[in-house]
């Protein structure tokens, strides 16, 4: 098993491997060449001091092999012809709710009252120049959500936030950088994210789930306090 430690280093410590591994091979008091490798499993910036520090939580693995983690999409299947659900919204929560579905083997129909993440850069464009909002394809509403145009950022205030390795992986499979699985405030970009939210997009349709935009839900329709579907 590696032996996780949680350190303070030097910036420059922290950047290069060969530095680290000899900074954690002092501390366990062994030789580098007998350290296989370092992984880096959180890392965040302490700025509180003039002097600039990072604190790292890392696995070191000593005289035993390391195999790096290769994050592939889920094994989905078709599910064009199989039952349907709706989802309502394809922002994060649509979206990673349409991909689990179909690893559950259930076709999802996405409903989006905005445009695609495209369609909704020319909304954009007309409120920062012409003053003019869309309500429907705006900073707020479109693929993707408020946070790609505005944000970007993907951690929570909250102390209830559960484990989102796997969503953070998801994002990494979709095109994301590494480095949001190990950054304690991981970011990914407003640059970024639209081509990550196109990818995820196209991953639902090429399985058999539909993407419907300038569809807006105006009502749910409840029988025997049961949902029985939407009105558009």
């Amino acid at each position: 098993m590696p032996i996780e430690l949680q350190i303070q280093v030097m910036p420059e410590v922290a950047a290069k491997p060969q530095l680290l591994t000899e900074h954690v091979a002092r501390l366990i008091k062994t030789k580098p060449e007998e350290i296989r490798h370092v992984a880096i499993i959180k890392r965040s910036i302490d700025a509180r001091q003039k002097s600039v520090k990072v604190n790292l939580k890392v696995a070191v693995y000593h005289n035993e092999e390391y195999q790096e983690n290769k994050f592939r999409l889920p094994d989905y299947k078709d599910v064009s012809n199989n039952k349907e659900v709706i989802v309502i919204g394809a922002g994060p929560a649509g979206l990673f709710a349409a991909l689990q579905l179909i690893e559950l083997g259930l076709k999802p129909i996405v409903l989006e009252r905005g445009k695609d993440v495209q369609e909704r850069r020319r909304d954009l464009k007309a409120i920062n120049r012409d003053h003019i909002v869309n309500e429907d394809s705006n900073y707020c509403y479109g693929e993707g959500g408020a946070g790609t145009y505005s944000d970007g950022k993907l951690y929570t205030r909250s102390k209830k936030r559960g484990d989102v390795d796997r969503i953070l992986e998801l994002f990494v499979a979709f095109g994301a950088a590494e480095d949001i699985l190990v950054e304690a405030h991981p970011h990914i970009g407003t640059n970024k994210l639209p081509k990550i939210i196109k990818a995820m997009r196209e991953k639902i349709i090429e399985f058999g789930g539909q993407v419907l935009f300038d569809t807006r839900v105006t009502d749910i329709l409840v029988k025997n306090n049961e949902v029985q579907g939407v009105v558009t």
